[in-house]
């Protein structure tokens, strides 16, 4: 069992930057793509970013590329995403989740472990 923990969300100006961060217990993210997700009210949950813990392989959603940054910290066992340029359309719950794929993945039904999300709030 993999247990995540986000944190780092918040109420940013557009054009503002947050940091969230995605904690992993239970297994270490070594063999794992850790994804990141969103959620507005009254929408579907959508892709964000995703990366290949073990060879840092990295895909994003055209919404946020060039503006989103995954990183990971192996002693943490820890994945960022710095979000910056924020715009008021970013605002959403975002998730964290994890799964043992071979290769980076966007769809959320494939994802087997999953975080509390933590909520983002840009205002214009």
């Amino acid at each position: 069992q993999v247990q995540l923990v986000e944190s780092g969300g918040g109420l940013v100006q557009a054009g503002g930057s947050l940091r969230l961060s995605c904690a992993a217990s239970g297994r270490t993210f070594s063999n794992y793509v850790v994804g990141w997700f969103r959620q507005a009210p009254g929408k579907e949950r959508e892709f964000v970013a995703a990366i290949k813990w073990r060879d840092r392989n990295t895909l994003y959603a055209d919404s946020v590329r060039g503006r989103f940054a995954l990183s990971r910290a192996n002693a943490e066992n820890t994945v960022y995403l710095q979000m910056n340029s924020l715009k008021p359309e970013d605002t959403a719950d975002y998730y964290c989740a994890a799964a043992l794929f071979s290769a980076v993945n966007s769809w959320p039904t494939a994802y087997d472990y999953w975080g509390q999300g933590t909520q983002v709030t840009v205002s214009s």
